[in-house]
């Protein structure tokens, strides 16, 4: 995240386990969420259908600890993918029935989804989304050039005669996700692709991808490994962030604690 940009004076960086309230306000928010809720989330179906043999309680739960890993800090806006919007719209419904109920306890948050780039598909498989689960669809920011430009050689494209570059998500989704990489990276509008690489074929237009992805990952990768040898400076980025977070959870914590009768120490 340091690496990335976010500047540790002004943003508030911190490791969950080192902050408890996460845990004791999921506990309470698991209350107020509906069996039927946790049951619609499509990542809990998904992940159940891939793993029937570990189905577990934590997995089915998982939304209600979201809801309060958002709503221990009363944000307006979260940002989030595309595909993590339903998360934000049950912890929405988790906080509004518990207003309803108590009173103006929780800020109401919006999903801040970005217009690009907000769900990174697959290079192998463009029909789902971007996993650590299948390592080879997807660039890890700590990878090497020459493994990006590999993965992305190997990109799936698609199988019509067209053949050319353009954005059709419905048509054309192995291409249509590689333009979204490239104008996540490079700030150039779909048109401007379309017209960049007409009559190139596929082949240029992946190279140019990957060349697009390394550049934008190359000074990531380096700061991090530089930050990496400082382990008491990212020591003390923990400890901070945590005693900073915890504060302003332990605020509203307290305030639910309250309401619904929990006595305090």
């Amino acid at each position: 995240y340091i690496a990335c940009g976010l500047d540790p004076e002004k943003n508030v960086l911190f490791v969950k386990s080192h902050v408890p309230q996460h845990a004791k306000l999921g506990w309470v928010l698991n209350c107020y969420t509906m069996f039927g809720e946790l049951s619609r989330m499509t990542q809990f179906k998904d992940k159940s259908a891939k793993n029937a043999d570990n189905i577990n309680g934590g997995l089915f739960t998982y939304p209600a600890l979201m809801a309060a890993d958002i709503l221990l800090y009363q944000p307006d806006f979260v940002p989030v993918g595309e595909d993590q919007k339903q998360h934000v719209e049950l912890t929405r419904n988790v906080a509004q029935r518990f207003n309803h109920i108590y009173g103006d306890v929780f800020k109401i948050p919006e999903p801040y989804i970005p217009k690009t780039g907000a769900r990174v598909m697959s290079l192998g498989a463009p029909e789902s989304k971007m996993s650590k689960s299948m390592p080879e669809g997807c660039v890890f920011l700590m990878d090497k050039p020459e493994e990006i430009m590999r993965k992305f050689k190997r990109a799936v494209t698609d199988s019509d005669t067209e053949r050319c570059v353009r954005f059709a998500p419905g048509e054309k989704p192995g291409v249509s996700n590689l333009m979204a990489i490239y104008s996540a990276c490079t700030g150039k509008s779909m048109e401007q692709i379309e017209r960049d690489f007409d009559g190139q074929g596929y082949g240029v237009f992946k190279g140019a991808v990957g060349e697009a992805v390394v550049e934008t990952l190359r000074p990531i990768r380096e700061e991090t490994e530089r930050l990496l040898a400082d382990k008491a400076y990212l020591e003390e980025v923990c400890r901070s962030g945590a005693e900073k977070a915890s504060r302003t959870a332990e605020r509203t914590l307290r305030k639910v604690y309250k309401k619904i009768g929990f006595l305090a120490k």
